[in-house]
C-alpha cells in the first residue's frame, strides 16, 4: 500500500504541510478535506509524481496501478467508443463490451457511442475521461472533483461504483453528502498536518472540535502556570535563601512544553437580508415554455404556484434547461409561452452564471457590493465583503484580477446586501468547500421568503427543497413533494428495475422543527449532569485560584522580608491548592468530553431530521 513518511512541501515560503505521515490500508476508501488552498490538489499531485516535495518519503509498491480523472481533455479518435477503448491493453482492444457498459452507466445512449467526442458537452467530456480511467482497472483511485459537471443521475452512478470498487480510493470533494456516502474514513489537512479518523465527515469535524477545545482548556491552565512560575522565578533567584526554591521552579518551568495558539481559517458566513411581503402566493406560473429553436422547445406546459416560505428545486439532466429555466422565470429571456404573475410586493435576488458575467470589472469588491442597495454605505458593505472572505485591503481589489471562485464569492456578497422575499440560485456551491456550502445551507434554511433552485447536491436538496421540477422523460415535471419522495414515486429513468428504497415519510417545515425541538431538549437532559459538573468546577477553581492569588502575594511579601518559614509554608500551601486546581481541571475535561459526546451525538440526530 501507499506509505507517506515525514512529508513536506512549500510554495513561495508559505508551508502547505510538513512532516506528514500516512499509510494506506487496503480497502480503504478515504474523503480529503481542507479549506482552498490547503494543498489537497498538491497531496495527489506528489503521489502521482506530477510534482516535487520538499522532503520526505513517498512509497509505492511494484505494479501498484493508481489511477486518476484527468481534467484536461485532449481527443483524437472519431467516435467515443474508439477514443475510450485506446487505454485497454493490446489483448483486450476490441473488448468493446467493457467500454460500453461504463459508458451506459455514465448516461451515454447507444447512439452517443458512434458520435464524435468533440461534439459533446463539457460534462459529458469530462465523463468520457472518467470512462478511460474506470476501463484501467486501476488499484487505486485518486479523484480530485469527479462530481464537477456532473448531474444527479451520473453522480448516483458514480456513487454506486466507488462503494463497490475493489480497490483503494483517495477523494476530494466539496460535496460532503456524496463523500460521506462513499468513504471509510475521513482525512484532513489542517494547520499544515494530515489527520485521519475513522468515520464521515462529521465524526472528523466533531473529534477535531473536542480536540481544539481541550488542547485550549490545557494551554489556558499551563499559560497561567507558566506566568506564577516565572513571576516567583525573578522574585527569589537573586535571594541566597531562596535561590534554591527559584531554582527548582526554574527546572519545572524548563520542562513545561510551547504551546501555540492554534490557528483557525476564516469561512463564509451568510444572512440574506428577508423583506417583509403580506403574499401568500409570490408567484403563479402558468404553462411557461421556451426553446432558442421553436421547433425543439426545451420546456413546455411548466404551471405551479409558489406559496411564502416554499423551496423549489429545479433538476435533471445536463443540458436539459435547468438554469434556462431559472434565467427565464428571473426575466433573463424574453416570455415565448405562458404567463407569469409576481405578487407587486415580490422582491428578488439572482445568483446566476449571468449575473456574475455582469460584474463591474472596472469596480472594487466594495464598490461592486454596496451598488445593489442604496442603503447600504462602505462600513456596511465591506463588512458584507469580510463576510465573504475579503478582509481589509482585499476588498479593495478589482473585479477584474479575481478568479472565478472570488467572483461568485463576490456575487453572493451581493445577494445577501439585496433585501428580498424570494432566492434564484443557481449552482449556488460552485467554487465553495465543505464549510462555506454548510453555512450557505445554515443561510437558506433560516431564509424566511421563497427559493427557486437549480442543484446536483443531493444534500441541498434533502434538506432544502420542498417540491421539484424534474427536466426528464424528454420534458420538464412539477412534482409536489420531496427529493426522496420523487426517487420513491417515480425516480430516474437510469434506475428504473433498481432495488425499491423504504418509503421516507415527509416532513414539512412545521413538523421538522417540532421534532428538532424533542431532540434538542431529549440532548438538554442529558447533558444536565456534565453541564452541571463543569459549572461546579469552574466555580470551584475560580475560588481556588484567587485564595492562590493572596498565597503569592502573601509569598511575595515573605520573599522581600526574607522570612524563610513564611517562605516554606506558603510554598507548601500554595502547592496543594495548586494540586487541588489541576485536580479540577481533570475533573472539568472529563465532563466537558462526555458533554461534548452527546452534542455530538444529537448533533446527528438533528442532521438527519434535515436530511
Amino acid at each position: 500500500m501507499i506509505q507517506l513518511t515525514n512529508l513536506s512541501k512549500s510554495f513561495g515560503g508559505q508551508t502547505l504541510f510538513k512532516d506528514v505521515n500516512l499509510k494506506l490500508s487496503p480497502g480503504q476508501k478515504i474523503g480529503l478535506v481542507g479549506r482552498n488552498g490547503s494543498g489537497k490538489s498538491t497531496l495527489f499531485k506528489i503521489i502521482l509524481g506530477e510534482e516535487s516535495y520538499d522532503s520526505g518519503d513517498v512509497s509505492i509498491p511494484k505494479n501498484y496501478m493508481i489511477g486518476t480523472l484527468k481534467q484536461h481533455l485532449v481527443f483524437t479518435e472519431k467516435t467515443v467508443r474508439e477514443e475510450c477503448a485506446l487505454v485497454l491493453p493490446e489483448d483486450e482492444q476490441w473488448n468493446f463490451y467493457k467500454i460500453e457498459k461504463l459508458l451506459f452507466g455514465l448516461g451515454f445512449s447507444a447512439e452517443d457511442l458512434e458520435k464524435d467526442p468533440l461534439s459533446f458537452s463539457g460534462g459529458y467530456q469530462i465523463r468520457i475521461n472518467l470512462v478511460k480511467l474506470l476501463a484501467t482497472e486501476p488499484n487505486m483511485l485518486l479523484l480530485d472533483e469527479p462530481t464537477n459537471y456532473l448531474d444527479l443521475p451520473s453522480l448516483r452512478w458514480l456513487k454506486g461504483f466507488i462503494k463497490e470498487f475493489e480497490g483503494e480510493v483517495i477523494l476530494i470533494t466539496h460535496d460532503r453528502d456524496f463523500m460521506d456516502a462513499v468513504t471509510t474514513h475521513t482525512m484532513g489537512i489542517q494547520r499544515k498536518g494530515l489527520r485521519l479518523v475513522q468515520g464521515d465527515t462529521h465524526k472528523y469535524y466533531a473529534t477535531l472540535e473536542m480536540e481544539d477545545e481541550t488542547y485550549e482548556k490545557t494551554k489556558a491552565n499551563q499559560d497561567k502556570k507558566r506566568k506564577e512560575l516565572e513571576e516567583f522565578v525573578a522574585r527569589n533567584k537573586a535571594r541566597a535563601s531562596t535561590a534554591a526554591l527559584a531554582q527548582s521552579k526554574q527546572k519545572e518551568l524548563d520542562k513545561m512544553d510551547e504551546m501555540e495558539d492554534l490557528q483557525n481559517d476564516a469561512t463564509l458566513s451568510f444572512n440574506f437580508k428577508y423583506k417583509e411581503t403580506p403574499a401568500k402566493i409570490v408567484l403563479r406560473a402558468e404553462d411557461l415554455g421556451f426553446g432558442y429553436n421553436p421547433e425543439a422547445p426545451l420546456f413546455q406546459g411548466v404551471t405551479f404556484a409558489l406559496e411564502k416560505g416554499k423551496r423549489l428545486a429545479i433538476i435533471g439532466k445536463n443540458g436539459k434547461g435547468k438554469s434556462t429555466l431559472l434565467n427565464y422565470i428571473a426575466g433573463e429571456l424574453p416570455l415565448q409561452q405562458g404567463k407569469l404573475d409576481f405578487h407587486p410586493s415580490t422582491t428578488f435576488a439572482h445568483f446566476g452564471q449571468t449575473n456574475i458575467e455582469r460584474l463591474n470589472v472596472s469596480s472594487t469588491i466594495i464598490d461592486e457590493i454596496a451598488s445593489v442597495n442604496k442603503d447600504i454605505g462602505i462600513p456596511e458593505s465591506r463588512s458584507i465583503a469580510g463576510r465573504m472572505m475579503f478582509s481589509g485591503d482585499l476588498a479593495d481589489k478589482k473585479i477584474e484580477v479575481l478568479s472565478g471562485g472570488e467572483r461568485s464569492r463576490v456575487m453572493l456578497g451581493k445577494i445577501i446586501a439585496t433585501p428580498a422575499n424570494l432566492l434564484f440560485l443557481d449552482e449556488p456551491t460552485n467554487h465553495l468547500d465543505m464549510q462555506s456550502i454548510d453555512a450557505l445551507a445554515d443561510a437558506i434554511d433560516a431564509f424566511e421568503g421563497s427559493l427557486i433552485m437549480v442543484t446536483h447536491s443531493e444534500m441541498l436538496l434533502r434538506r432544502l427543497a420542498d417540491a421539484l421540477i424534474i427536466f426528464h422523460k424528454g420534458g420538464a415535471e412539477y412534482f409536489e413533494g420531496t427529493y426522496d419522495e420523487f426517487l420513491e414515486k417515480i425516480g430516474w429513468e437510469e434506475e428504473e428495475g433498481a432495488a425499491p428504497k423504504k418509503k421516507k415519510p415527509k416532513i414539512n417545515h412545521k413538523e421538522r422543527k417540532k421534532l428538532r425541538k424533542a431532540v434538542t431538549q431529549e440532548r438538554n437532559e442529558l447533558r444536565k449532569p456534565y453541564t452541571k459538573e463543569i459549572k461546579l468546577c469552574e466555580e470551584k477553581i475560580e475560588a481556588l485560584e484567587a485564595e492562590l492569588e493572596m498565597k503569592n502575594a502573601a509569598l511575595e511579601k515573605a520573599s522581600n522580608t526574607a522570612d524563610n518559614d513564611a517562605i516554606m509554608e506558603l510554598s507548601r500551601e500554595a502547592g496543594l491548592i495548586q494540586q487541588e486546581v489541576d485536580a479540577l481541571f481533570e475533573r472539568l475535561e472529563i465532563a466537558t468530553e462526555k458533554d461534548e459526546e452527546i452534542v455530538a451525538e444529537y448533533e446527528l440526530k438533528l442532521e438527519e431530521i434535515d436530511a
